[in-house]
């Protein structure tokens, strides 16, 4: 029996996953005739986490409808803002400890593993504390166990984090989570925490926060500047912070 031809084109921002001859219009696929679209789109090379609408000659269809013989399938990109069930929090991969530092930096709840524990382990963390996983990594988002993941499109930490915070659009609280370990910051008299400063930093210094979960002290050092600059471009294009910074 002759397998069902399909005609499947993608949205340019998917360009990137499927093969140079997917893309430029249309292009002729050889189904099963028992394979899902969704199953189908992902054998092209695309994470569904990155499928936005699916038409089927025109109408809306879902991932699970199983393509006949010359329906004509155009696959969009995930329209921004994406929403998420609940509060947006993320889980990031081994390769992306920048980014997970500039999120902390604005307040977004960024969960790192370092060192790297799989990609089952994961894809299982996902689920069950229902993070965001962001990753560059392909196979990894193709895991059926995800709770929601999304692709880092860029090698580079400034766009990744343009690339988040537009998919995404997260409320922003600069200045009130800990980069290191994701804690929460709160305010502390320099005599509190006078025993973790150096002599210098004491000095020159007279307001400090610290972490309630592993206890690091912050200041508005001599990398203030650069942060500060991370954090103006970020509420200027994607929003007003949520808090005061501390």
């Amino acid at each position: 029996m002759e397998r069902p031809e399909i005609w499947i084109s993608f949205a340019p921002e998917l360009h990137l996953f499927v093969a140079s001859a997917r893309r430029t219009g249309r292009s002729a696929v050889r189904t099963d005739g028992a394979s899902t679209l969704g199953h189908v789109v992902e054998s092209l090379g695309v994470p569904l986490t990155e499928v936005g609408t699916l038409l089927v000659d025109g109408r809306p269809a879902d991932t699970s409808h199983v393509p006949r013989g010359s329906e004509e399938i155009e696959v969009r990109s995930v329209a921004r803002p994406q929403p998420v069930a609940g509060p947006t929090r993320f889980l990031l991969d081994v390769h992306l400890g920048t980014l997970t530092r500039r999120l902390r930096l604005l307040g977004i709840d960024a969960a790192y593993e370092n060192p790297d524990i799989g990609d089952a382990a994961l894809a299982a963390r996902s689920a069950a504390e229902q993070r965001v996983l962001l990753s560059r990594d392909r196979g990894l988002l193709r895991r059926r166990e995800l709770w929601a993941g999304a692709y880092v499109y860029s090698h580079r930490p400034a766009d990744q984090l343009r690339d988040v915070l537009s998919r995404f659009a997260p409320p922003l609280a600069p200045w009130t989570r800990c980069t290191a370990c994701n804690g929460t910051l709160r305010p502390a008299a320099k005599e509190a925490v006078h025993r973790q400063l150096l002599d210098g930093t004491q000095h020159a210094y007279d307001a400090f926060a610290q972490c309630t979960a592993c206890a690091q002290v912050y200041w508005r050092g001599a990398h203030h500047a650069r942060l500060n600059e991370i954090v103006d471009e970020a509420l200027r294009d994607f929003g007003t912070p949520g808090a005061v910074p501390a």
